[in-house]
């Protein structure tokens, strides 16, 4: 049975209404759908309440790119023709390669909506200048956050990425109140101040919007950065394929809320069974998403592989989450699940005898790893002792992760900085 915690009480009639309508003109409209339903012998009669969605299968995004490869550009699944599409986006995931993602006028208005309340919920206010260093190409965190924000009333900066030159100039001449971007450059950024004998906080930031990969939940993470630009970091999370940002955290609040509104129904499952969870304070388990309103790219029950921890609850009563990693990127280290960003969060701790910065080599792909842990985490401007900073980094990772590393530490700069989202692991060479 779905437990509807995450949509808000007075929207679950309306909710119910239009994902009603969106179930009975699916098959109609997308073969993908007609084709799943009638495998698993299910239709749209099967839905009478919110409850019911347990009934449907779950969408992959392994069936997506399926979809796409048989039937170019957008897939049996995409519910409408081009020539209603006014804008594509891509998600690439952990294979690298693209699979597209089409949004008609009311879809984009729909996004822009969401994205909007999700950031006024982060703290942005008309009297933001919002430096926005995201990727302004295929990235959704790109274009469709502009929309938001100019939606929002805020001045808008659009550096995108790889132009951190540019960004100095902002931050110096603009008079720059917020930055949004991914956490990891969110770091690269200030480090790039520092390289250049530039303080981050001397240039009076009151505001720090990340999202894209997990790290702003991260505490030691999030302290790290909150310190090096002096301003409160807030975090939001979204999904390619669904919205761009479907959560956000409110300053002090503890985790992220649901703020999709009408347009898109969540659900929380365990990651290895998919029976429902209910989202309670403490509880674990992977996002399930299901579009209610949408045109193109109309998705029901799609794992997102994003496993979240719910937190506590906001004053209304609704979950707060942070997102702990995602099940694509986890290791299994004798049968403990390990997220290399938790990994990077513990050598974080250790900062500044450690930069942070961190990978974890794997001998041969995943997600099962042999022991020990191959740890490579850059020393410091206080490591005047290397053996005893690996011997702490292994003593770290083995209390707080049950898991055995061997660290090899390098020099600061060694591992690759990212202006987009960090790759926490590698192929050993």
């Amino acid at each position: 049975m779905v437990t509807p915690s995450f949509t808000a009480p007075e929207d679950r009639e309306t909710v119910t209404e239009l994902l009603r309508a969106q179930l009975e003109g699916l098959p109609a409209r997308s073969p993908f759908y007609a084709d799943l339903f009638g495998m698993h012998g299910v239709s749209a009669a099967a839905f009478t309440s919110l409850h019911d969605l347990g009934k449907f299968p779950f969408t992959t995004k392994q069936m997506l790119r399926d979809s796409q490869a048989a039937a170019p550009p957008l897939g049996h699944h995409a519910g409408v023709d081009m020539t209603e599409v006014i804008r594509v986006h891509a998600s690439t995931g952990t294979t690298g390669r693209p699979s597209w993602v089409g949004v008609t006028r009311r879809d984009a208005a729909a996004w822009t909506d969401m994205v909007a309340r999700a950031f006024r919920t982060m703290g942005a206010t008309r009297e933001d200048v919002v430096l926005h260093a995201a990727g302004l190409t295929l990235f959704v965190g790109g274009l469709p956050i502009r929309d938001a924000l100019e939606r929002i009333g805020a001045t808008l900066v659009p550096i995108g990425t790889g132009a951190s030159e540019k960004a100095v100039l902002a931050l110096e001449t603009l008079g720059v109140t917020a930055l949004h971007s991914t956490p990891s450059y969110a770091r690269y950024l200030a480090e790039h101040l520092r390289a250049h004998g530039r303080d981050p906080r001397e240039f009076g930031l009151r505001k720090v919007f990340v999202g894209g990969e997990p790290g702003g939940g991260e505490p030691a993470f999030r302290a790290h950065v909150e310190q090096e630009w002096g301003a409160p970091v807030t975090e939001g999370l979204g999904n390619a394929d669904m919205a761009p940002v479907l959560f956000g955290e409110a300053p002090g609040s503890g985790g992220m809320r649901f703020t999709g509104g009408r347009h898109v129904l969540v659900e929380l499952v365990d990651p290895d069974s998919g029976e429902p969870v209910d989202a309670e304070p403490g509880a674990t388990g992977e996002l399930v998403y299901t579009s209610v309103d949408r045109e193109c790219c109309p998705l029901v029950r799609f794992r997102t592989r994003d496993r979240v921890v719910v937190t506590g609850l906001s004053g209304s009563g609704a979950p707060l989450i942070r997102c702990v990693g995602r099940t694509d990127d986890m290791l299994i280290v004798l049968g403990v699940n390990v997220f290399p960003s938790a990994v990077r969060d513990l050598v974080q701790t250790l900062h500044p005898r450690t930069t942070g910065a961190v990978q974890i080599v794997l001998p041969r792909p995943g997600p099962r790893v042999e022991p020990p842990l191959l740890v490579e985490a850059e020393w410091g401007e206080d490591a005047s002792d290397h053996e005893q900073l690996g011997r702490d980094i292994e003593a770290l990772v083995r209390s707080r992760l049950s898991v055995r590393a061997a660290v090899t530490l390098v020099p600061p700069g060694s591992i690759e900085r990212s202006q987009m989202k960090s790759r926490l692991t590698r192929p050993a060479t």
